[in-house]
């Protein structure tokens, strides 16, 4: 599994999403490795990894998600305490980058926090991320270490494309999301719509105009996260008056914060198909979770195996 003087591999899990991290290693055909996580009594974490990593190809499952600044901690404190056990090699791997959307400054006296959270990574200890659908690809710029940046876009297209659906369109929310919606179009062989919509302050928005033609067609509104779903829901809405007979919402992340699941639940979105990036914490209702453990589990072996990652889009899923 692992060439000479590599070192064993192993996985460790933070408590943001223990669920993906055991579907990885069930997927690898290995165990989680036995770490203790908890609270001192000031609120504090507590960690302690309770086996000999020394010498060893290390990799931390924890989206920073939830809880972004206890889980962010987490992954940070497992790290050190891997560091100062003597792993050869250290990944942290985040199914889910948190603070992401703040990755540039667009008013003074801001922070730039999505390159914050490269740099206490590389601080920490971290030799190599592998992550999931930046909200930003430029990100992977942010850290002067290998970054490893999967996509989702394949099986969304795979669930898509099982469901036999009819007259597709593919569209993207917003200008931002044009690239990914590209790339399911493609895949689905669809045409592509774009919503211009406009923001009166963050997470509200006015669909200003649609794009393309979404009359009698069925539209699957492709972007990177779901969190307030404050506009997948307006666009949907926009959709439907201009003809389309129904809308699919789908993404990578399901964030879902404040009233997100309610929203969603109530709007005439006939389907929300997300990945379990961010575990669901609801009822699936309407909703439908595409897990990505096998492609996670790909990529790790890959890692560690120094085979290359890009090839496993092309290259069957063992």
């Amino acid at each position: 599994m692992s060439s000479p003087g590599d070192g064993q591999l192993m996985i460790f899990s933070g408590r943001a999403n223990p669920a993906l991290a055991a579907a990885i290693c069930r997927h690898l055909g290995i165990s989680l490795g036995e770490i203790e996580l908890g609270h001192f009594s000031s609120g504090e974490i507590r960690v302690i990894i309770n086996e000999s990593v020394r010498g060893h190809d290390t990799f931390v499952v924890q989206p920073t998600c939830g809880a972004v600044n206890d889980t962010l901690m987490e992954l940070l404190l497992i790290i050190d305490a891997l560091v100062r056990a003597s792993a050869r090699r250290i990944t942290a791997v985040m199914p889910f980058y948190g603070y992401a959307r703040q990755d540039r400054k667009t008013r003074g006296r801001e922070p730039i926090s999505a390159k914050l959270v490269a740099n206490l990574l590389v601080t920490a200890g971290t030799d190599r991320v592998l992550t999931m659908d930046l909200h930003a690809g430029q990100i992977q710029g942010f850290f002067d270490i290998p970054v490893d940046h999967l996509a989702a876009i394949p099986l969304l297209a795979d669930f898509f494309r099982a469901k036999a659906l009819r007259d597709v369109v593919v569209v993207a929310p917003d200008l931002g999301s044009v690239g990914r919606a590209r790339d399911l179009s493609t895949r689905l062989q669809a045409p592509i719509a774009i919503l211009d919509k406009r923001r009166a302050q963050p997470n509200e928005a006015e669909v200003t105009n649609i794009v393309g033609s979404v009359k009698g067609k069925t539209a699957i509104m492709v972007d990177d996260m779901i969190d307030t779903a404050g506009t997948i829901c307006v666009g949907a809405e926009a959709l439907l008056e201009a003809g389309a007979t129904q809308v699919y919402a789908s993404c990578t992340h399901p964030v879902l914060s404040g009233s997100a699941v309610q929203r969603l639940s109530s709007s005439r979105i006939r389907e929300v198909v997300v990945t379990d990036t961010i575990p669901l914490q609801v009822d699936q209702g309407k909703f439908s979770v595409i897990s990505v453990a096998d492609l996670f589990g790909e990529a790790i072996l890959r890692i560690h195996e120094g085979l290359s990652v890009s090839r496993m889009f092309s290259d069957p899923v063992r």
